[in-house]
């Protein structure tokens, strides 16, 4: 089992109405994009969105990236990341 970290960026947005959001994408993943209406709501749907994409690529036989210049890093024993904002 290996496990795999991926970073991810999460910014502060605006919706048209003014209301706050947060946008957030995986530089690792092309196209791997969520977001919130809260920090921590966007954190926890590209979290989601990470784990389908990698779901879809193991699926189709593709293989998982592993590009530490995208930020991705990879554990060849299981593992647990822990987020402290």
């Amino acid at each position: 089992m290996k496990s795999y970290i991926f970073d991810v960026v999460i910014k502060e947005d605006r919706f048209e109405s003014g209301e706050r959001a947060f946008s957030a994408s995986c530089p690792a993943l092309k196209g791997c994009r969520s977001w919130g209406h809260t920090y921590e709501e966007a954190l926890a749907n590209i979290r989601e969105a990470i784990e389908l994409y990698i779901e879809d690529l193991v699926d189709a036989g593709k293989p998982v990236p592993t590009s530490q210049k995208r930020g991705v890093t990879v554990r060849d024993k299981p593992a647990v990341a822990v987020n402290v904002r």
